[in-house]
């Protein structure tokens, strides 16, 4: 009789796994997709996805990319007509001028904050972000073995980040740098001119860096968002296609840098991920020459937006961010739970619309949040009013 052999050690998982949480919003579509296979009706509002189609003019440029043939591999910074391009893009929006080859193009806006991650900060190193914030921060931080610093934003500052507040944590334990988001996600609440100013006046005093994330810019509803690089040479700016572009599945975005970090993300991108894909530079390039579709695209968000003001406080839903920008409401739900992941459950399975728990954006506070994102259509937006009218109304 053979004698057993003893089982075999398995290899550990990386211990900073254990600190990278799930992404909720994600879970919720997870969720609201199983009840579709149903058989039944789901209203999204749980993903910050535009419902309308990448521009026509950027599918015509990539199908005539594909009738060329061949696909291949290109610059890791990207290609130059896009790069130039983007640099044109920040004349034109916002009067800045920045040499093309400051533009790195990026594989969404994903791989543009891990790019700027490993090429600004040393293991360890401390970042200050925002609660509520958009929860992939935290997360890439920690997989890359940073420290997140969380500022708890509140509404005596405007629910923004404040020069103020990053003094006070930097004076606390030394920071390395921030990073802001405006218009932000989950609110939509922007950060105006001199604020901006300020921030990036504090980041050059204290020796920080500073990451402006402005995927959401061209989304605005009265005043125009403004860009860090108006007042900060030195800021590192994030932005993507997936918004205003809605282009979120064609995984194509930018990063604007000063020059001395020009090569070091270059080598890090020709190792990470080689070039942006070729035919999500093509149709991005050509998306720029769609402003009429994009903006009729907005005006339909705005549509939704003052509908949604209009009618949400009718269900008991009085306190939110303000929605300055972006798709989404960041809606506080105290009045009727202090469980907003079960809240956002019992909302799918019985009245069949899906939103995010605020816990996603903010671990202290967001047990009585939701974020609703209103990128949808008109249609549905007005049929998830009419499903939670009375549900919300047993809710209470």
């Amino acid at each position: 009789m053979t004698k057993s052999l003893p089982p075999l050690p398995q290899p550990l998982i990386a211990r900073r796994m254990e600190r990278v949480a799930s992404f909720l919003a994600m879970d919720v579509l997870s969720a609201a997709a199983a009840k579709e296979r149903r058989g039944e009706s789901v209203i999204h509002m749980e993903v910050g996805q535009p419902s309308a189609p990448a521009p026509r003019a950027a599918r015509e440029a990539a199908k005539a990319a594909l009738e060329h043939g061949r696909i291949g591999y290109t610059e890791a910074l990207g290609v130059a007509p896009l790069r130039e391009r983007i640099a044109r893009h920040y004349r034109d929006a916002y009067g800045v001028s920045i040499a093309p080859e400051r533009v790195i193009v990026t594989t969404g806006s994903s791989a543009g904050f891990v790019l700027a991650f490993l090429s600004l900060f040393d293991p360890g190193q401390r970042i200050a972000i925002t609660a509520p914030g958009y929860p992939a921060y935290r997360n890439i931080l920690e997989a890359l073995d940073l420290q997140p610093v969380v500022i708890p934003l509140t509404k005596a500052d405007g629910w923004i980040m404040t020069a103020q507040a990053v003094e006070r944590a930097h004076a606390e334990k030394p920071l390395h740098g921030i990073l802001a988001m405006s218009p932000a996600n989950p609110s939509g609440t922007m950060i105006g001119r001199e604020a901006l100013r300020q921030l990036g006046e504090t980041c050059r005093r204290l020796g920080l860096w500073f990451v402006s994330d402005e995927i959401y810019h061209g989304l605005t509803y009265g005043e125009a968002a403004t860009t860090a690089l108006e007042s900060d040479d030195d800021a590192i700016v994030i932005n993507s296609f997936s918004k205003y572009y809605c282009m979120t599945g064609w995984r194509i975005g930018w990063i604007v840098v000063p020059e001395r970090l020009v090569r070091p993300i270059e080598r890090l991108a020709q190792n990470l991920y080689i070039s942006p894909p070729y035919l999500s530079q093509v149709a991005a390039l050509a998306a720029f020459d769609a402003a009429d579709e994009l903006e009729a695209v907005k005006a339909g968000y705005a549509r939704n937006r003052a509908m949604l003001l209009q009618e949400l406080p009718g269900l008991g839903i009085t306190e939110m961010h303000p929605v300055d920008g972006a798709f989404y409401i960041y809606a506080d739900i105290a009045r009727f739970t202090n469980d907003s992941i079960g809240f956002s459950k019992r909302m799918l399975e019985e009245a069949g619309v899906a939103a995010t728990p605020g816990l996603d954006f903010d671990s202290a506070e967001g047990a009585h949040y939701l974020r609703f994102s209103f990128a949808g259509s008109e249609q549905d937006c007005r049929e998830a009013i009419q499903r939670l009218r009375p549900w919300m109304s047993r809710a209470r």
